[in-house]
């Protein structure tokens, strides 16, 4: 692209406009021929530019993510025919899909904070008590999950009162106290390998694999498995229709042919069972 000169200011001498400006001081296109030349004043249409560009790189990781997608369902489809059935009864389905229409019923989080909250918040209780507390704790600061600075900002009795035990309210706050002070950098710990993270954060009192495999697979990591989550196993279970609760190693063990695409087979399970749940029963026939 070649490069164009700043118009240079102009002095005050009088109501004749240079040649090619307008009155406003945009300079006006040249004609060449055919061509039209524009020369960007940058204070006026910098900012289309800038739009263009972003909506530009939006194409281009659309189009990455759909050609992603395309081959992640082929190949797990090929590796296990369970899941063939579950993603040919839903070959439009997308993690953005799952994170709109899922069973907390909330705006899920794309932030490390925010994804180990959701997690720790969950710990040892159902769906609906989750979304009961983690609904009160986003009223406590406006209508949306804290940011780890926010979290610290807060007296712990007003967390204790949205619904988080005092260990959960004491985990919380360790994180977002190593967040905060720069013993966690999450930029440079999210660029890390899966099992690297979960070494480190499990080092906090309070976070085991359960809570950083769930928010690993909250920020759209690729390959990550929850083994130990209740809801996964069930999902096996009715999946593969076996006849008992698998163990997290029977689900570890399922789960290796899904490798590199175990996100997206753990989503496939999560949204299948969840359609199962919505869906009514059917009222009893009488005669």
């Amino acid at each position: 692209m070649p490069t164009v000169k700043q118009p240079q200011p102009i002095a005050a001498t009088g109501s004749r406009e240079p040649r090619g400006m307008s009155p406003s001081g945009t300079r006006q296109p040249r004609r060449r021929g055919t061509a039209t030349v524009s020369i960007v004043n940058p204070e006026r249409g910098g900012d289309r530019h800038a739009r263009r560009e972003g909506s530009a790189r939006l194409v281009t990781e659309h189009s990455r993510h759909v050609a992603w997608l395309r081959r992640a369902r082929s190949y797990l489809r090929k590796a296990d025919p369970v899941l063939a059935r579950l993603i040919d009864d839903r070959p439009d389905f997308d993690f953005a899909q799952a994170r709109l229409d899922n069973p907390f019923g909330l705006v899920l989080p794309t932030d490390l904070f925010g994804a180990l909250l959701f997690q720790i918040a969950g710990q040892q209780l159902s769906i609906p008590a989750t979304s009961r507390n983690l609904a009160r704790v986003e009223a406590l600061f406006g209508g949306h999950l804290p940011s780890a600075t926010e979290l610290m900002g807060v007296d712990s009795a007003k967390l204790r009162k949205a619904g988080l035990s005092r260990r959960k309210v004491g985990t919380l706050r360790d994180l977002a106290g190593r967040l905060t002070d720069g013993r966690l950098d999450p930029t440079l710990l999210t660029s890390r390998p899966d099992d690297e993270i979960v070494e480190e954060l499990t080092m906090i009192p309070g976070i085991g694999p359960w809570t950083v495999h769930g928010a690993l697979l909250l920020l759209g990591r690729e390959d990550v498995v929850v083994p130990g989550d209740l809801r996964v196993r069930k999902a096996v279970k009715a999946a593969y229709r076996l006849d008992h609760l698998p163990t997290q190693q029977e689900v570890l063990a399922i789960a290796a042919k899904w490798r590199p695409y175990r996100s997206l087979a753990t989503s496939y399970l999560f949204t299948a069972t969840f359609a199962q749940a919505k869906t009514p029963r059917a009222a009893p026939r009488t005669t």
